[in-house]
């Protein structure tokens, strides 16, 4: 088993089984797993990020009309399929955040976006596993409050990576 593989069995044990996973019991009782892409080596990126040279706060909207305050740090851009791309990554005190929205959002993916935490590597750049995109928990409990994607980090390409739209008997609330 690759340490993908044990990464999405050991979440979808999470998900059907700990008292603090965001699904209902009525959820985890008929959850059967989550779904997701093949794993894509070409969506495994080490990036150089590009650090805004002013680092402002900003408001991002969530699921439940609060606010949560995020650092705008920097940007990177990348290729899909041939295709360029570019995202602005954003810090908190506990490190990066991600949060995207691909050509697939609301039909193979989930519409309000994924999110990733990519990893700062030794040589200063940073590690970018779109195999790890996951849905946010408000993609399976709408009472979870959660940062909607913003506008700059909704892409125009498919991120064929990471976890599906979730569909199913268990899920107890309409998709957005």
């Amino acid at each position: 088993m690759t340490e993908l593989e044990e990464f999405r069995k050991q979440k979808d044990i999470f998900l059907a089984t700990d008292r603090h996973s965001p699904l209902t019991a009525r959820q985890r009782k008929d959850f059967k797993g989550l779904e997701y892409f093949p794993e894509n080596l070409d969506l495994r990126l080490e990036v150089g990020v590009e650090e805004l040279p002013e680092k402002h706060t900003v408001e991002m909207q969530t699921s439940t009309g609060s606010v949560q305050s995020y650092t705008r740090y920097g940007t990177f851009k990348f290729s899909v399929d041939g295709q360029e791309a570019e995202l602005t990554l954003l810090s908190d005190p506990h490190g990066f955040f991600l949060p995207f929205a691909d050509a697939l959002a609301g039909k193979a993916t989930y519409g309000a976006g994924r999110y990733l935490e990519p990893k700062q590597l030794p040589n200063g750049r940073l590690l970018v596993d779109f195999n790890y995109a996951y849905n946010p928990y408000c993609a399976y409990n709408e009472l979870f409050s959660c940062p909607l994607t913003p506008i700059e980090n909704r892409l125009k390409v498919p991120i064929r990576a990471g976890e599906k739209l979730p569909t199913g008997d268990w899920l107890e609330h309409k998709q957005p």
